[in-house]
């Protein structure tokens, strides 16, 4: 078991998945900031004058560390961050579900579609942060894309 979960095949996988997911969530906010701002004042958690500025640097932060996960760089440093920002991100889910609310988590579309499933987005970022976190312990930069592509232009 130990082997499976610190296979550098599992790592690869993990870390190409989380930083595509990063990707995607990123452009998706980033088109629609004002929708996203709606969907951070749902959470009911941040002051108000922290909802528009979170609302522009979140999605380029989640835009960078997708970049630097599929491409292999800063690989400790990505998806630590991955891991702290899922962890983060799975504890405004937990508050809201202490609190009641049922509420859509925009993490990939920024229309809200009404109430979302609070469990299934905090299971499923759970989920994400363990897949960060064995990146972080067992990738060792075995496949780096840009290593990769720098070696073959040589």
């Amino acid at each position: 078991m130990m082997r499976m979960v610190s296979s550098q095949w599992l790592s690869l996988l993990f870390r190409l998945a989380l930083g595509g997911i990063f990707l995607y969530a990123g452009v998706v906010k980033s088109q629609d900031p004002a929708g996203f701002a709606q969907a951070i004042y749902n959470y009911r958690i941040l002051p108000g004058w922290a909802i528009n500025p979170m609302a522009i640097l979140l999605p380029w932060v989640e835009m960078v560390l997708g970049a630097a996960l599929v491409l292999g760089i800063w690989i400790p440093g990505a998806s630590l961050l991955a891991s702290g920002l899922l962890g983060i991100f799975a504890l405004a889910l937990c508050i809201n579900l202490a609190r009641g609310l049922d509420i859509d988590c925009g993490c990939f579309s920024t229309a809200s579609s009404g109430a979302g499933s609070t469990t299934w987005y905090f299971l499923r970022d759970i989920l994400l942060m363990a897949m960060a976190i064995q990146v972080f312990f067992f990738d060792r930069q075995w496949v780096p894309l840009v290593g990769f592509l720098a070696r073959r232009r040589n």
